[in-house]
């Protein structure tokens, strides 16, 4: 169980927008214990700054990633930071955002992890609450699913099919603690398919992605001269978005999650 935690100072990340090719900042902030995690967008065109809270309320758009937002503002690919927050079971931030994207980073959740690494964590006097899973729940959309099921521990069962034989059929399953967060799914990269992302940047989105935050697939080949991080870095970062996004749920969730073929509509 234990109590709840926040950062021990603030800590400030640059980089570039995956999807608008733009500049991006955030600053992480110790916030209060039962602040939970919120979102702070600045440089607004009407001079206002608004609160965002993380909370799946607020989602506004699944489509190339996870969108939250209030009237007047909005905080783009927000999944790799929060799932950070809550593989490193941080209860407690202010996320401020001058920009309507977070920056992509790497492609995974690698710099986040390193300038929460950077400041420390900081326990709390409120004891941290969980939502529990007391019997199946199950959601279908197509040929995917997505599931709960009651579980002691913090479980994720992900599997991806993908036609592409490079990618393929994986599966990733393990009980989550920040340990395993840190080691197995916080430095797996985002991917996607070099024919897809011809036809994103012909539309004007994906403009900030390359070899350097992505990991991008021609027919036959990975198309980064690295090569991969891990043998299945597919699946691992599938975990790692499905962990961003349940952390919407607003608290850690005891239970197993168990998907197929999952996205962050699902």
């Amino acid at each position: 169980n234990g109590a709840q935690t926040t950062l021990a100072n603030r800590v400030v990340l640059s980089g570039v927008g995956v999807h608008s090719g733009h500049a991006a900042s955030v600053t992480l902030h110790p916030a209060e214990a039962d602040s939970g995690i919120y979102f702070y967008r600045t440089n607004l065109d009407d001079g206002r700054d608004r609160e965002i809270p993380a909370d799946y309320r607020h989602v506004s758009a699944t489509d190339l990633c996870t969108t939250i937002g209030v009237s007047g503002a909005s905080v783009a690919t927000i999944e790799h930071l929060m799932a950070t927050l809550r593989g490193m079971e941080i209860d407690n931030c202010m996320i401020e955002v001058d920009g309507p994207e977070v920056p992509v980073m790497d492609g995974s959740a690698e710099a986040f992890i390193d300038a929460i690494d950077q400041v420390g964590i900081e326990v709390q006097s409120k004891a941290r609450r969980y939502i529990k899973i007391l019997q199946p729940v199950r959601v279908e959309l197509g040929t995917s699913y997505a599931e709960f099921t009651p579980y002691e521990g913090r479980r994720l069962e992900v599997e991806i099919d993908f036609a592409n034989p490079l990618v393929g059929r994986q599966r990733y399953a393990a009980d989550m603690t920040a340990d395993r967060f840190r080691k197995d799914i916080g430095r797996a990269r985002t991917f996607g398919f070099y024919a897809d992302v011809k036809n994103l940047w012909a539309r004007g989105f994906a403009l900030g992605a390359s070899l350097d935050n992505a990991i991008v697939i021609a027919e036959d080949r990975v198309m980064n001269p690295e090569g991969l991080r891990y043998s299945d870095e597919f699946v691992r970062h599938k975990a790692l978005d499905a962990v961003g996004d349940l952390a919407l749920a607003g608290a850690p969730i005891l239970g197993c999650y168990r998907s197929y073929r999952g996205g962050h509509r699902l």
